[in-house]
């Protein structure tokens, strides 16, 4: 099978995609009451060692965590979705892609003193998607790492970052570091090569398995 090479489309650090008019969207956000952080978050399908104590509201989410092509709506997407759908198009706007799509779109609340380990997004439906931050609450002390260099991701701005190198965020700030994250990729342009194969390896070992019962 090929090395699972990464979309060159991708940034290979941060990439600024302009203002975003978040106003109605954080006003909901902050409104959300404790008890549904708390339910959602112990919900979540993304519970990743590295995301430490960060907690999420996860509106979709990809089917497999091998193929970014397939994902489905969680239960809070519909209640948000008037509020999130104008963000993810203004966010998205300088891609110009026809047909885009969003696999993965959640809410991350970090609390002060909170820490993500520097990680790499590794598993493979992270390699094809753009991953885009649009910081709803923060604070100068709210720290996104690419490698060893820090950057504040400051408010209403989408910034594209690279997930496929070591990345890690520190929040030494007095507040909650919010941020709207999610995935962003073009319809039209063509599945990597090793795509396929990957799929069909593991539905051979599935195939297998299923066969051992």
């Amino acid at each position: 099978m090929s090395i699972l090479t990464p979309n060159p489309r991708k940034t290979h650090s941060l990439r600024d995609l302009g203002a975003v008019d978040v106003d109605a969207l954080r006003a909901a956000v902050l409104a959300i009451p404790e008890s549904v952080w708390d339910e959602e978050n112990a919900g979540k399908p993304n519970k990743f060692e590295a995301l430490d104590s960060t907690r999420h509201i996860v509106f979709r989410f990809v089917d497999s965590t091998k193929d970014w092509r397939a994902s489905h709506d969680r239960p809070r997407w519909a209640e948000f979705e008037q509020l999130l759908s104008p963000v993810l198009a203004q966010a998205t706007r300088d891609y110009g892609y026809v047909r885009g799509a969003f696999p993965r779109v959640m809410l991350a609340r970090m609390k002060p003193g909170g820490v993500i380990q520097t990680h790499i997004d590794a598993n493979p439906a992270a390699k094809w998607p753009h991953k885009i931050h649009v910081p709803l609450q923060t604070s100068p002390g709210a720290v996104f790492f690419v490698g060893e260099t820090g950057h504040h991701l400051p408010l209403d701005r989408a910034v594209e970052v690279n997930n496929l190198g070591p990345h890690g965020v520190r929040n030494d700030a007095d507040i909650d570091r919010i941020h709207l994250i999610f995935e962003y990729f073009d319809l039209d342009q063509p599945d990597p090569a090793w795509l396929e194969p990957l799929l069909a390896v593991d539905a051979d070992l599935r195939a297998k398995a299923a066969g051992q019962f």
